[in-house]
Protein backbone atom coordinates (compact mmCIF):
# COMPACT_ATOMS: atom_id res chain seq x y z
CA UNK A 1 0.00 0.00 0.00
CA UNK A 2 2.86 2.37 0.88
CA UNK A 3 4.55 1.73 -2.49
CA UNK A 4 1.29 2.40 -4.32
CA UNK A 5 0.72 5.77 -2.59
CA UNK A 6 4.38 6.72 -3.07
CA UNK A 7 4.12 5.95 -6.78
CA UNK A 8 0.95 8.04 -7.07
CA UNK A 9 2.73 10.97 -5.42
CA UNK A 10 5.72 10.71 -7.79
CA UNK A 11 3.42 10.56 -10.81
CA UNK A 12 1.54 13.68 -9.68
CA UNK A 13 4.88 15.48 -9.33
CA UNK A 14 5.95 14.36 -12.82
CA UNK A 15 8.82 12.33 -11.41
CA UNK A 16 7.54 8.94 -12.52
CA UNK A 17 5.73 7.49 -15.51
CA UNK A 18 2.09 6.47 -15.14
CA UNK A 19 2.70 3.55 -17.46
CA UNK A 20 3.42 0.19 -15.84
CA UNK A 21 5.01 -2.32 -18.18
CA UNK A 22 3.43 -5.74 -18.08
CA UNK A 23 5.69 -8.66 -17.32
CA UNK A 24 5.45 -12.40 -16.92
CA UNK A 25 5.46 -13.35 -13.27
CA UNK A 26 7.31 -16.38 -11.90
CA UNK A 27 5.85 -18.01 -8.81
CA UNK A 28 7.83 -20.41 -6.58
CA UNK A 29 4.57 -22.20 -5.76
CA UNK A 30 3.79 -22.76 -9.42
CA UNK A 31 7.34 -24.04 -10.00
CA UNK A 32 7.00 -26.45 -7.08
CA UNK A 33 3.68 -27.77 -8.39
CA UNK A 34 5.09 -28.13 -11.89
CA UNK A 35 8.37 -29.86 -11.05
CA UNK A 36 8.21 -30.96 -7.40
CA UNK A 37 8.23 -34.62 -6.42
CA UNK A 38 5.45 -34.15 -3.88
CA UNK A 39 2.98 -33.16 -6.60
CA UNK A 40 4.32 -35.89 -8.92
CA UNK A 41 3.82 -38.58 -6.27
CA UNK A 42 0.32 -37.29 -5.52
CA UNK A 43 -0.63 -37.57 -9.22
CA UNK A 44 0.69 -41.14 -9.48
CA UNK A 45 -0.99 -42.24 -6.23
CA UNK A 46 -4.29 -40.72 -7.35
CA UNK A 47 -4.14 -42.63 -10.64
CA UNK A 48 -3.47 -45.93 -8.88
CA UNK A 49 -6.27 -45.32 -6.38
CA UNK A 50 -8.64 -44.69 -9.27
CA UNK A 51 -7.40 -47.83 -11.00
CA UNK A 52 -8.03 -49.80 -7.78
CA UNK A 53 -11.58 -48.45 -7.59
CA UNK A 54 -12.26 -49.55 -11.18
CA UNK A 55 -10.90 -53.06 -10.54
CA UNK A 56 -12.41 -53.74 -7.10
CA UNK A 57 -15.83 -52.29 -8.00
CA UNK A 58 -16.38 -54.94 -10.67
CA UNK A 59 -17.33 -58.57 -10.13
CA UNK A 60 -14.02 -60.11 -11.15
CA UNK A 61 -12.05 -63.07 -9.96
CA UNK A 62 -8.88 -62.32 -8.00
CA UNK A 63 -9.15 -58.49 -8.06
CA UNK A 64 -6.13 -58.08 -5.78
CA UNK A 65 -3.95 -60.09 -8.12
CA UNK A 66 -5.17 -58.00 -11.06
CA UNK A 67 -4.44 -54.77 -9.19
CA UNK A 68 -0.91 -55.89 -8.30
CA UNK A 69 -0.24 -56.72 -11.94
CA UNK A 70 -1.59 -53.30 -12.92
CA UNK A 71 0.86 -51.73 -10.44
CA UNK A 72 3.71 -53.53 -12.18
CA UNK A 73 2.43 -52.30 -15.54
CA UNK A 74 2.23 -48.79 -14.05
CA UNK A 75 5.87 -49.00 -12.94
CA UNK A 76 6.83 -50.08 -16.45
CA UNK A 77 4.81 -47.20 -17.92
CA UNK A 78 6.51 -44.60 -15.72
CA UNK A 79 9.94 -46.04 -16.50
CA UNK A 80 9.22 -45.93 -20.23
CA UNK A 81 8.02 -42.33 -19.94
CA UNK A 82 11.11 -41.35 -17.96
CA UNK A 83 13.45 -42.95 -20.51
CA UNK A 84 11.75 -41.99 -23.77
CA UNK A 85 10.02 -38.70 -22.83
CA UNK A 86 12.01 -37.20 -19.92
CA UNK A 87 10.52 -33.74 -20.39
CA UNK A 88 6.99 -35.09 -20.05
CA UNK A 89 7.96 -37.08 -16.97
CA UNK A 90 9.61 -34.01 -15.39
CA UNK A 91 6.53 -31.84 -16.02
CA UNK A 92 3.80 -32.59 -13.49
CA UNK A 93 1.14 -30.91 -15.62
CA UNK A 94 2.10 -33.06 -18.59
CA UNK A 95 2.10 -36.20 -16.41
CA UNK A 96 -1.31 -35.24 -15.03
CA UNK A 97 -2.64 -34.82 -18.56
CA UNK A 98 -1.34 -38.23 -19.70
CA UNK A 99 -2.66 -40.15 -16.70
CA UNK A 100 -5.98 -38.28 -16.64
CA UNK A 101 -6.68 -39.07 -20.28
CA UNK A 102 -5.76 -42.73 -19.71
CA UNK A 103 -8.05 -42.88 -16.69
CA UNK A 104 -10.97 -41.38 -18.62
CA UNK A 105 -10.60 -44.05 -21.30
CA UNK A 106 -10.55 -46.76 -18.64
CA UNK A 107 -13.66 -45.26 -17.04
CA UNK A 108 -15.38 -45.48 -20.43
CA UNK A 109 -14.45 -49.17 -20.70
CA UNK A 110 -15.70 -49.80 -17.15
CA UNK A 111 -19.05 -48.07 -17.79
CA UNK A 112 -19.68 -50.16 -20.91
CA UNK A 113 -18.86 -53.36 -19.01
CA UNK A 114 -21.20 -52.33 -16.20
CA UNK A 115 -24.09 -51.96 -18.67
CA UNK A 116 -23.55 -55.08 -20.76
CA UNK A 117 -26.80 -56.50 -19.42
CA UNK A 118 -28.78 -53.67 -21.01
CA UNK A 119 -27.23 -54.01 -24.47
CA UNK A 120 -26.62 -56.77 -26.94
CA UNK A 121 -23.37 -58.55 -25.89
CA UNK A 122 -22.22 -58.55 -29.52
CA UNK A 123 -22.18 -54.73 -29.47
CA UNK A 124 -19.89 -54.38 -26.41
CA UNK A 125 -16.53 -54.91 -28.20
CA UNK A 126 -17.55 -52.22 -30.71
CA UNK A 127 -18.53 -49.67 -28.05
CA UNK A 128 -15.20 -49.46 -26.25
CA UNK A 129 -13.48 -46.06 -26.80
CA UNK A 130 -10.20 -47.57 -27.95
CA UNK A 131 -9.02 -44.37 -29.67
CA UNK A 132 -10.01 -41.78 -27.05
CA UNK A 133 -6.64 -41.33 -25.29
CA UNK A 134 -4.48 -41.84 -28.43
CA UNK A 135 -6.48 -39.23 -30.35
CA UNK A 136 -6.21 -36.60 -27.61
CA UNK A 137 -2.52 -37.00 -26.88
CA UNK A 138 -1.51 -37.43 -30.51
CA UNK A 139 -3.09 -34.07 -31.34
CA UNK A 140 -2.02 -32.28 -28.15
CA UNK A 141 1.53 -33.54 -27.55
CA UNK A 142 2.57 -35.69 -30.48
CA UNK A 143 2.51 -39.16 -31.99
CA UNK A 144 5.00 -40.67 -29.51
CA UNK A 145 2.68 -39.93 -26.61
CA UNK A 146 -0.28 -41.21 -28.62
CA UNK A 147 1.45 -44.54 -29.20
CA UNK A 148 2.50 -44.64 -25.54
CA UNK A 149 -1.06 -44.40 -24.20
CA UNK A 150 -2.36 -46.76 -26.87
CA UNK A 151 -0.06 -49.48 -25.50
CA UNK A 152 -0.63 -48.99 -21.78
CA UNK A 153 -4.35 -48.24 -21.98
CA UNK A 154 -4.72 -51.53 -23.83
CA UNK A 155 -2.93 -53.39 -21.04
CA UNK A 156 -4.79 -51.71 -18.19
CA UNK A 157 -8.12 -52.04 -19.97
CA UNK A 158 -7.67 -55.79 -20.40
CA UNK A 159 -7.61 -56.20 -16.60
CA UNK A 160 -11.04 -54.59 -16.31
CA UNK A 161 -12.63 -57.39 -18.35
CA UNK A 162 -14.15 -60.40 -16.55
CA UNK A 163 -11.42 -62.58 -18.06
CA UNK A 164 -8.21 -61.92 -19.93
CA UNK A 165 -9.06 -61.32 -23.56
CA UNK A 166 -6.19 -61.06 -26.06
CA UNK A 167 -8.64 -59.94 -28.75
CA UNK A 168 -9.38 -56.80 -26.70
CA UNK A 169 -5.66 -56.01 -26.43
CA UNK A 170 -5.07 -56.47 -30.17
CA UNK A 171 -8.18 -54.47 -31.09
CA UNK A 172 -7.21 -51.64 -28.71
CA UNK A 173 -3.58 -51.56 -29.85
CA UNK A 174 -4.22 -51.55 -33.60
CA UNK A 175 -7.13 -49.11 -33.36
CA UNK A 176 -5.03 -46.77 -31.19
CA UNK A 177 -2.11 -46.95 -33.63
CA UNK A 178 -4.43 -46.15 -36.55
CA UNK A 179 -5.84 -43.18 -34.60
CA UNK A 180 -2.30 -41.85 -34.13
CA UNK A 181 -1.39 -42.43 -37.77
CA UNK A 182 -4.40 -40.50 -39.15
CA UNK A 183 -3.75 -37.54 -36.81
CA UNK A 184 -0.07 -36.97 -37.57
CA UNK A 185 -0.80 -33.51 -38.99
CA UNK A 186 -4.21 -32.27 -37.88
CA UNK A 187 -4.56 -28.66 -39.03
CA UNK A 188 -8.36 -28.50 -39.05
CA UNK A 189 -10.94 -29.81 -36.63
CA UNK A 190 -12.73 -31.53 -39.50
CA UNK A 191 -9.70 -33.83 -39.79
CA UNK A 192 -10.58 -35.21 -36.35
CA UNK A 193 -14.00 -36.27 -37.61
CA UNK A 194 -12.35 -37.99 -40.54
CA UNK A 195 -9.98 -39.70 -38.12
CA UNK A 196 -12.97 -40.93 -36.13
CA UNK A 197 -14.48 -42.40 -39.29
CA UNK A 198 -11.23 -44.24 -40.06
CA UNK A 199 -11.12 -45.55 -36.49
CA UNK A 200 -14.69 -46.83 -36.82
CA UNK A 201 -13.89 -48.60 -40.09
CA UNK A 202 -10.73 -50.12 -38.60
CA UNK A 203 -12.67 -51.34 -35.55
CA UNK A 204 -15.27 -53.03 -37.75
CA UNK A 205 -12.67 -54.72 -39.96
CA UNK A 206 -10.69 -56.02 -36.97
CA UNK A 207 -13.88 -57.22 -35.27
CA UNK A 208 -14.84 -59.07 -38.45
CA UNK A 209 -11.39 -60.67 -38.62
CA UNK A 210 -11.74 -61.98 -35.05
CA UNK A 211 -15.30 -63.22 -35.59
CA UNK A 212 -17.04 -60.53 -33.54
CA UNK A 213 -19.25 -59.42 -36.46
CA UNK A 214 -22.20 -61.57 -37.29
CA UNK A 215 -22.77 -64.43 -36.75
CA UNK A 216 -21.81 -65.43 -40.27
CA UNK A 217 -22.59 -69.11 -40.98
CA UNK A 218 -22.83 -71.29 -44.04
CA UNK A 219 -26.54 -71.69 -43.36
CA UNK A 220 -27.23 -67.94 -43.46
CA UNK A 221 -26.17 -64.44 -42.47
CA UNK A 222 -27.96 -62.14 -40.06
CA UNK A 223 -27.64 -58.99 -42.19
CA UNK A 224 -29.77 -56.99 -39.83
CA UNK A 225 -27.42 -57.62 -36.92
CA UNK A 226 -24.39 -56.93 -39.11
CA UNK A 227 -25.94 -53.64 -40.17
CA UNK A 228 -26.46 -52.59 -36.55
CA UNK A 229 -22.93 -53.66 -35.65
CA UNK A 230 -21.58 -51.58 -38.53
CA UNK A 231 -23.53 -48.54 -37.32
CA UNK A 232 -22.29 -49.08 -33.77
CA UNK A 233 -18.63 -49.37 -34.87
CA UNK A 234 -18.78 -46.29 -37.08
CA UNK A 235 -20.87 -44.37 -34.54
CA UNK A 236 -18.42 -45.11 -31.73
CA UNK A 237 -15.49 -43.88 -33.82
CA UNK A 238 -17.31 -40.70 -34.85
CA UNK A 239 -18.64 -40.07 -31.34
CA UNK A 240 -15.12 -40.43 -29.92
CA UNK A 241 -13.79 -37.91 -32.46
CA UNK A 242 -16.64 -35.46 -31.72
CA UNK A 243 -16.03 -35.69 -27.96
CA UNK A 244 -12.28 -35.20 -28.46
CA UNK A 245 -12.87 -32.21 -30.75
CA UNK A 246 -15.19 -30.66 -28.17
CA UNK A 247 -12.93 -31.03 -25.14
CA UNK A 248 -9.64 -30.15 -26.86
CA UNK A 249 -10.04 -26.34 -26.38
CA UNK A 250 -10.72 -26.84 -22.67
CA UNK A 251 -7.69 -29.12 -22.28
CA UNK A 252 -5.50 -26.67 -24.20
CA UNK A 253 -6.52 -23.86 -21.84
CA UNK A 254 -6.25 -25.97 -18.69
CA UNK A 255 -2.81 -27.40 -19.45
CA UNK A 256 -1.44 -24.44 -21.44
CA UNK A 257 -0.88 -26.51 -24.60
CA UNK A 258 -1.40 -25.15 -28.09
CA UNK A 259 -2.20 -27.48 -30.99
CA UNK A 260 -1.55 -26.82 -34.66
CA UNK A 261 -5.27 -26.10 -35.00
CA UNK A 262 -5.02 -23.24 -32.51
CA UNK A 263 -1.78 -21.99 -34.08
CA UNK A 264 -3.56 -21.74 -37.44
CA UNK A 265 -6.38 -19.81 -35.78
CA UNK A 266 -3.79 -17.41 -34.34
CA UNK A 267 -2.35 -16.89 -37.83
CA UNK A 268 -5.48 -14.96 -38.80
CA UNK A 269 -4.29 -11.69 -40.34
CA UNK A 270 -7.36 -9.90 -38.94
CA UNK A 271 -5.87 -9.91 -35.44
CA UNK A 272 -6.06 -6.33 -34.04
CA UNK A 273 -2.28 -6.08 -33.64
CA UNK A 274 -1.60 -7.23 -37.19
CA UNK A 275 -4.19 -4.83 -38.57
CA UNK A 276 -2.57 -1.99 -36.63
CA UNK A 277 0.82 -3.08 -37.94
CA UNK A 278 -0.39 -2.98 -41.56
CA UNK A 279 -1.80 0.53 -41.11
CA UNK A 280 0.69 2.20 -38.77
CA UNK A 281 3.92 0.40 -39.72
CA UNK A 282 3.44 -1.02 -43.24
CA UNK A 283 7.17 -1.58 -43.75
CA UNK A 284 7.39 -3.69 -40.60
CA UNK A 285 4.23 -5.54 -41.64
CA UNK A 286 5.70 -6.58 -44.99
CA UNK A 287 8.99 -7.41 -43.30
CA UNK A 288 7.10 -9.75 -40.94
CA UNK A 289 5.38 -11.47 -43.86
CA UNK A 290 8.75 -12.06 -45.55
CA UNK A 291 10.24 -13.40 -42.30
CA UNK A 292 7.25 -15.75 -42.00
CA UNK A 293 7.94 -17.18 -45.47
CA UNK A 294 11.62 -17.63 -44.71
CA UNK A 295 11.15 -19.22 -41.29
CA UNK A 296 8.31 -21.52 -42.39
CA UNK A 297 10.40 -22.99 -45.22
CA UNK A 298 13.44 -23.35 -42.93
CA UNK A 299 11.36 -25.08 -40.25
CA UNK A 300 10.12 -27.62 -42.76
CA UNK A 301 13.72 -28.26 -43.82
CA UNK A 302 14.84 -29.25 -40.30
CA UNK A 303 11.64 -30.86 -38.98
CA UNK A 304 10.62 -27.98 -36.70
CA UNK A 305 7.03 -26.73 -36.51
CA UNK A 306 6.43 -24.43 -39.51
CA UNK A 307 3.05 -23.19 -38.26
CA UNK A 308 4.54 -21.97 -34.98
CA UNK A 309 7.35 -20.23 -36.89
CA UNK A 310 4.85 -18.45 -39.13
CA UNK A 311 2.77 -17.16 -36.21
CA UNK A 312 5.87 -16.07 -34.28
CA UNK A 313 7.12 -14.21 -37.34
CA UNK A 314 3.86 -12.30 -37.70
CA UNK A 315 4.09 -10.91 -34.15
CA UNK A 316 7.84 -10.73 -33.48
CA UNK A 317 8.14 -6.99 -34.25
CA UNK A 318 4.83 -5.65 -32.91
CA UNK A 319 6.80 -3.53 -30.44
CA UNK A 320 7.70 -1.23 -33.34
CA UNK A 321 4.09 0.04 -33.25
CA UNK A 322 5.09 2.39 -30.40
CA UNK A 323 7.63 4.37 -32.50
CA UNK A 324 7.36 3.03 -36.07
CA UNK A 325 9.05 6.03 -37.69
CA UNK A 326 12.36 5.23 -35.97
CA UNK A 327 12.82 1.97 -37.90
CA UNK A 328 14.35 1.92 -41.37
CA UNK A 329 11.56 0.05 -43.12
CA UNK A 330 8.99 2.68 -42.05
CA UNK A 331 11.04 5.84 -42.66
CA UNK A 332 9.95 8.32 -45.25
CA UNK A 333 12.26 9.36 -48.06
CA UNK A 334 14.86 11.93 -47.04
CA UNK A 335 13.97 11.97 -43.33
CA UNK A 336 15.79 10.03 -40.63
CA UNK A 337 14.81 10.95 -37.05
CA UNK A 338 18.01 9.37 -35.75
CA UNK A 339 20.01 12.24 -37.28
CA UNK A 340 18.73 14.39 -34.42
CA UNK A 341 19.60 11.88 -31.68
CA UNK A 342 22.76 10.61 -30.06
CA UNK A 343 23.74 7.01 -30.88
CA UNK A 344 22.97 5.96 -27.31
CA UNK A 345 19.45 7.37 -27.47
CA UNK A 346 18.88 5.80 -30.89
CA UNK A 347 20.02 2.43 -29.57
CA UNK A 348 17.68 2.74 -26.59
CA UNK A 349 14.72 3.35 -28.91
CA UNK A 350 15.66 0.42 -31.14
CA UNK A 351 16.19 -1.95 -28.20
CA UNK A 352 12.97 -0.82 -26.50
CA UNK A 353 10.81 -2.38 -29.24
CA UNK A 354 11.41 -5.78 -27.61
CA UNK A 355 10.01 -4.70 -24.25
CA UNK A 356 7.20 -2.78 -25.92
CA UNK A 357 6.36 -5.88 -27.95
CA UNK A 358 6.18 -8.06 -24.84
CA UNK A 359 3.93 -5.45 -23.24
CA UNK A 360 1.53 -5.46 -26.21
CA UNK A 361 1.58 -9.27 -26.41
CA UNK A 362 0.66 -9.65 -22.74
CA UNK A 363 -2.02 -6.99 -23.09
CA UNK A 364 -3.64 -8.89 -25.98
CA UNK A 365 -3.13 -12.27 -24.23
CA UNK A 366 -1.02 -13.79 -26.97
CA UNK A 367 0.34 -17.31 -26.62
CA UNK A 368 3.29 -17.68 -24.24
CA UNK A 369 5.56 -18.98 -27.00
CA UNK A 370 4.82 -15.87 -29.07
CA UNK A 371 5.76 -13.70 -26.09
CA UNK A 372 9.00 -15.68 -25.77
CA UNK A 373 9.73 -15.17 -29.48
CA UNK A 374 9.26 -11.41 -29.15
CA UNK A 375 11.59 -11.33 -26.17
CA UNK A 376 14.26 -13.68 -27.53
CA UNK A 377 14.40 -13.08 -31.29
CA UNK A 378 17.28 -10.60 -30.93
CA UNK A 379 18.93 -12.49 -28.09
CA UNK A 380 21.76 -10.38 -26.68
CA UNK A 381 22.97 -9.23 -30.07
CA UNK A 382 24.61 -5.88 -30.70
CA UNK A 383 22.94 -2.90 -32.34
CA UNK A 384 26.01 -2.63 -34.53
CA UNK A 385 25.27 0.50 -36.59
CA UNK A 386 24.76 2.82 -33.64
CA UNK A 387 27.57 1.19 -31.67
CA UNK A 388 30.02 1.93 -34.48
CA UNK A 389 28.59 5.43 -34.79
CA UNK A 390 29.13 6.02 -31.06
CA UNK A 391 32.73 4.78 -31.34
CA UNK A 392 33.33 7.14 -34.25
CA UNK A 393 31.91 10.07 -32.30
CA UNK A 394 34.08 9.16 -29.33
CA UNK A 395 37.17 9.06 -31.56
CA UNK A 396 36.26 12.43 -33.08
CA UNK A 397 35.74 13.86 -29.60
CA UNK A 398 39.14 12.66 -28.49
CA UNK A 399 40.81 14.20 -31.53
CA UNK A 400 39.01 17.45 -30.85
CA UNK A 401 39.83 17.22 -27.16
CA UNK A 402 43.55 17.04 -27.90
CA UNK A 403 43.31 20.27 -29.82
CA UNK A 404 41.40 21.91 -26.97
CA UNK A 405 43.63 20.33 -24.29
CA UNK A 406 40.76 18.26 -22.82
CA UNK A 407 41.38 15.23 -20.64
CA UNK A 408 40.30 11.78 -21.80
CA UNK A 409 38.30 11.39 -18.59
CA UNK A 410 36.02 14.23 -19.72
CA UNK A 411 34.91 12.19 -22.75
CA UNK A 412 32.29 9.55 -21.82
CA UNK A 413 33.16 5.94 -22.48
CA UNK A 414 31.15 3.89 -24.98
CA UNK A 415 30.04 0.70 -23.27
CA UNK A 416 29.16 -2.20 -25.51
CA UNK A 417 26.56 -3.46 -23.00
CA UNK A 418 24.50 -0.32 -23.61
CA UNK A 419 24.11 -1.29 -27.25
CA UNK A 420 23.10 -4.92 -26.71
CA UNK A 421 19.58 -6.33 -26.46
CA UNK A 422 18.66 -7.59 -22.98
CA UNK A 423 17.97 -11.16 -24.11
CA UNK A 424 17.53 -13.96 -23.27
CA UNK A 425 18.98 -15.84 -26.23
CA UNK A 426 16.66 -18.12 -28.28
CA UNK A 427 15.68 -21.12 -26.17
CA UNK A 428 14.06 -23.40 -28.78
CA UNK A 429 14.46 -24.26 -32.45
CA UNK A 430 11.47 -22.28 -33.70
CA UNK A 431 12.55 -19.03 -32.05
CA UNK A 432 16.13 -19.51 -33.28
CA UNK A 433 14.85 -19.97 -36.84
CA UNK A 434 12.73 -16.80 -36.59
CA UNK A 435 15.74 -14.92 -35.19
CA UNK A 436 17.95 -15.95 -38.11
CA UNK A 437 15.20 -15.26 -40.66
CA UNK A 438 14.68 -11.79 -39.18
CA UNK A 439 18.34 -10.82 -39.54
CA UNK A 440 18.66 -12.36 -43.02
CA UNK A 441 15.55 -10.66 -44.36
CA UNK A 442 16.57 -7.25 -42.97
CA UNK A 443 20.08 -7.50 -44.41
CA UNK A 444 18.85 -8.74 -47.80
CA UNK A 445 17.21 -5.37 -48.43
CA UNK A 446 20.65 -3.82 -48.80
CA UNK A 447 21.58 -6.02 -51.80
CA UNK A 448 21.33 -3.75 -54.84
CA UNK A 449 21.66 -6.35 -57.60
CA UNK A 450 20.91 -9.71 -55.99
CA UNK A 451 22.65 -12.71 -57.46
CA UNK A 452 22.86 -16.27 -56.19
CA UNK A 453 26.44 -15.75 -55.03
CA UNK A 454 25.69 -12.48 -53.22
CA UNK A 455 22.70 -14.03 -51.46
CA UNK A 456 24.77 -17.05 -50.42
CA UNK A 457 27.59 -14.85 -49.10
CA UNK A 458 25.12 -12.72 -47.15
CA UNK A 459 23.37 -15.68 -45.53
CA UNK A 460 26.61 -17.46 -44.65
CA UNK A 461 28.14 -14.30 -43.21
CA UNK A 462 25.12 -13.54 -41.01
CA UNK A 463 24.85 -17.09 -39.69
CA UNK A 464 28.59 -17.24 -38.99
CA UNK A 465 28.38 -13.97 -37.05
CA UNK A 466 25.45 -15.26 -34.97
CA UNK A 467 27.39 -18.40 -34.11
CA UNK A 468 30.56 -16.44 -33.29
CA UNK A 469 28.52 -14.10 -31.08
CA UNK A 470 27.16 -17.16 -29.20
CA UNK A 471 23.56 -16.26 -29.96
CA UNK A 472 22.61 -19.87 -30.77
CA UNK A 473 24.29 -21.48 -27.77
CA UNK A 474 21.08 -22.05 -25.79
CA UNK A 475 18.87 -23.53 -28.52
CA UNK A 476 18.94 -27.22 -29.56
CA UNK A 477 19.92 -26.62 -33.18
CA UNK A 478 22.74 -28.80 -34.51
CA UNK A 479 25.36 -27.60 -36.99
CA UNK A 480 23.78 -29.76 -39.68
CA UNK A 481 20.37 -28.17 -39.03
CA UNK A 482 21.91 -24.70 -39.17
CA UNK A 483 23.47 -25.60 -42.52
CA UNK A 484 20.08 -26.75 -43.86
CA UNK A 485 18.44 -23.59 -42.54
CA UNK A 486 20.99 -21.53 -44.46
CA UNK A 487 20.30 -23.49 -47.65
CA UNK A 488 16.57 -22.91 -47.19
CA UNK A 489 17.14 -19.18 -46.69
CA UNK A 490 19.19 -18.96 -49.89
CA UNK A 491 16.52 -20.77 -51.90
CA UNK A 492 13.65 -18.70 -50.51
CA UNK A 493 15.50 -15.38 -50.88
CA UNK A 494 16.45 -16.21 -54.47
CA UNK A 495 12.79 -16.82 -55.32
CA UNK A 496 11.69 -13.68 -53.47
CA UNK A 497 14.32 -11.38 -55.01
CA UNK A 498 14.50 -12.70 -58.58
CA UNK A 499 14.44 -10.04 -61.31
CA UNK A 500 11.59 -9.78 -63.81
CA UNK A 501 11.83 -9.53 -67.57
CA UNK A 502 11.39 -5.97 -68.81
CA UNK A 503 8.75 -5.89 -71.53
CA UNK A 504 9.10 -3.04 -74.10
CA UNK A 505 6.11 -0.77 -74.01
CA UNK A 506 6.04 -0.52 -77.83
CA UNK A 507 5.56 -4.28 -78.18
CA UNK A 508 2.25 -4.19 -76.31
CA UNK A 509 -0.60 -2.56 -78.21
CA UNK A 510 -2.62 -1.98 -75.05
CA UNK A 511 0.14 0.21 -73.56
CA UNK A 512 0.19 3.95 -74.00
CA UNK A 513 2.13 5.11 -77.03
CA UNK A 514 5.35 7.05 -76.59
CA UNK A 515 4.79 10.75 -76.31
CA UNK A 516 6.51 11.65 -79.61
CA UNK A 517 4.41 9.10 -81.55
CA UNK A 518 1.20 10.35 -80.00
CA UNK A 519 2.13 13.97 -80.78
CA UNK A 520 2.91 13.10 -84.40
CA UNK A 521 -0.42 11.35 -84.86
CA UNK A 522 -2.33 14.27 -83.34
CA UNK A 523 -0.58 16.66 -85.68
CA UNK A 524 -1.48 14.47 -88.67
CA UNK A 525 -5.11 14.29 -87.64
CA UNK A 526 -5.23 18.07 -87.12
CA UNK A 527 -3.80 18.65 -90.59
Amino acid sequence: MWKFSQRKRLISQGLSSAKVRRKQLDSPLVDALEEGWAAKNAIMIAFNVGLAVLIFSSAQSEPLKRFLICLLVFGTAMTALWINQPRSFASNSRLLLILSVCFLQLVGVRLILANTGAINPSFAPLLFPYAFAPLILSVLIGRHHGLYVAIFCSLWGSFLLPYMNPVFIVLSLITGFIAVFVTLQVRRRSRLIRAGLYVGIATWILAAVFGLIGPIHMDGVDWRLIGWQTLVALGTGLATAVVVSGILPAIETLFNITTDISWLEMADMNHPLLRRLSMEAPGTYHHSLAVANLSEAAAEAVGANPTICRVMSYFHDIGKLVKPEYFTENMGAGHNPHDELTPTMSALIIIAHVKEGVDLALKHKLNGLVVDAIQQHHGTSLVGYFYQRALQQQQDARLGGKIMNMRDDDIPEVREESFRYPGPKPQNREIAIVSLADSVESASRSIERPTAQRIEDLVNDLIDKRIADHQLDECPLTLDEIRRIGESFRTTLASMMHSRVAYPAASRRDNKEPKDVATKRSEQSAA
